[in-house]
């Protein structure tokens, strides 16, 4: 079979991002995105997720500069490059104490640039 007039994904057999995402087990909600349970579950299932990885797990393809404001913990001024629904989602598992933010060091900025799981201390 000819395949010199295709392109790479097709020659490949490769399907699009959302049954790719699918197929990865990143479902995606009815809205078009992950509920705050499925990005807690992710989250919780590693040590770190840089937030390149949230977006790219569940396809998060907003503008290229979207940013979003969101109140921290400690009542900080914070920001995360998701769309404001899964940044609403994100400042909501960190206020819970689900989640820790990792903000930017170089430059100090108060950017969120990853986020890992805060596991509960047995005592006993």
């Amino acid at each position: 079979m000819d395949t010199s007039g295709l392109r790479s994904s097709e020659r490949t057999g490769a399907t699009n991002g959302a049954e790719t995402a699918q197929a990865a087990g990143a479902d995606v909600g009815a809205a078009g995105g992950p509920t705050a349970a499925q990005l807690r579950r992710f989250i919780k299932s590693r040590a770190y997720v840089p937030l390149h990885e949230l977006r790219r797990r569940f396809e998060l393809n907003g503008d290229l500069d979207e940013v979003c404001q969101i109140d921290g913990p400690d009542g900080a001024r914070i920001f995360v490059g998701l769309p404001p629904r899964e940044s609403k989602f994100l400042a909501d598992l960190a206020r819970d104490g689900d989640i820790g933010l990792e903000l930017s060091n170089d430059p100090r900025s108060p950017i969120v640039v990853g986020v890992y799981p805060i596991r509960p201390v047995s005592r006993g």
